[in-house]
């Protein structure tokens, strides 16, 4: 009796870190087509925007924000409504206008939109030593925020090492970090 419960546990716990394993898998890397084809138009390295969601998110397209931001990428309302009246098209002002939560939920929207304010701060410090980090930081915290952090150390000149360290609010420094030691971790 007792080799018998020892096997049906074992069998069990087998099983169980399978599941959570190939779960795991899964969730983590069931929008890589959607991630793949925006970083694509936006000529940003897809592994950075899946490190970006994997820490706004964790892949839970549903989230909303402490400041209402909304799914994968948590953009803001406003954001959205930037994007809509850049394409030009009436219809995505209508409908950033009318449901700007249900517009941005849809994961393909949420993803394009995230991307395109990403490359849209990134237009800021291209070709800057710190670009990468000051994107992240930016996207985090704020553009006015990474220029303040940039201020002292001149941004032409600042590593990125540098500039992290002159980021002043800790959540956005450790966000800044967590997104970067991801995205190189198998560069």
């Amino acid at each position: 009796m007792f080799r018998y419960l020892i096997s049906i546990t074992f069998i069990g716990a087998v099983i169980a870190a399978s599941g959570y394993f190939f779960f795991r898998e899964y969730w983590e890397h069931r929008y890589d087509e959607l991630i793949a084809r925006q970083a694509r138009v936006y000529n940003i390295d897809q592994r950075l925007v899946w490190s970006l969601i994997y820490e706004e998110t964790w892949f839970r397209a549903w989230k909303i924000g402490a400041a209402e931001e909304v799914g994968l990428m948590q953009v803001t309302p406003t954001v959205a409504r930037e994007w809509a009246k850049a394409t030009g098209l009436r219809e995505f002002e209508r409908e950033t206008s009318e449901n700007v939560i249900v517009f941005l939920s849809d994961p393909e929207r949420n993803i394009q939109v995230g991307c395109w304010y990403f490359e849209k701060l990134r237009e800021r410090y291209r070709g800057l030593p710190a670009e990468t980090a000051m994107t992240l930081a930016a996207y985090n915290a704020g553009p006015s925020r990474v220029e303040e952090w940039s201020r002292g150390g001149g941004a032409t000149t600042m590593t990125e090492a540098e500039f992290i360290e002159g980021i002043t609010i800790l959540s956005t420094r450790a966000y800044v970090t967590s997104i970067l030691d991801r995205y190189r971790k198998d560069k």
